[in-house]
């Protein structure tokens, strides 16, 4: 009857190392499975971080390009804007000095217009007022010489602003035509 126990117990031990070898063997090969799905998990977080750093980079690549062409635009932009400026003062000064020119011209002219016999030196005391009222009235419906001057002079600098407005309109301040050669019309 032991020797029956004792088989009865060794068969069920024996059953019972079997299941647990079985199950030994299901675990070992669910460990595994987890093993390589961990390993690509870790892949794909390897990948996805690699991938995020490089868009990092890139985005600051594209943020320093993009500083470095709002730099060079605004520098294009000045040196252009300040080529308007010393281009219109300097017509600005040449027109002014050839108006006051031309008035003191005019005026020198009227003045000797006056009196035709002086050539061009002071009037001689004693001359009958009749002599200088040809050139008065050419002036009759005329700005005096000084009013004239400013009037031109306020004309001049007007028109000068106009030009200046203008050219100063022309001027491209976008970005796209730093990048963007001459010759190349996107618009």
């Amino acid at each position: 009857m032991i020797a029956r126990l004792l088989n009865v117990r060794e068969t069920v031990a024996v059953g019972i190392s079997l299941l647990l070898a079985v199950i030994l063997a299901i675990e070992a090969l669910r460990a595994h499975r987890w093993k390589q799905r961990s390993a690509g998990f870790e892949r794909s977080y390897l990948l996805e971080k690699a991938a995020f750093s490089e868009t990092v980079a890139g985005l600051r690549a594209a943020a320093d390009a993009a500083r470095a062409a709002d730099k060079a635009n605004a520098e294009r932009v000045v040196v252009a804007q300040r080529a308007i400026n010393e281009r219109t003062a300097y017509e600005f000064e040449a027109r002014i000095g050839a108006a006051r020119a031309s008035a003191r011209r005019l005026r020198h002219d009227t003045q000797t217009a006056g009196y035709p016999g002086a050539g061009g030196s002071a009037p001689m005391p004693g001359l009958p007022e009749a002599a200088g009222t040809s050139a008065q009235a050419a002036l009759e419906n005329r700005l005096p010489a000084p009013d004239a001057l400013i009037a031109t002079e306020q004309a001049i600098q007007l028109d000068e602003l106009i030009k200046w407005v203008r050219a100063q309109a022309k001027v491209d301040n976008s970005p796209s035509s730093v990048a963007s050669s001459p010759g190349d019309n996107r618009r």
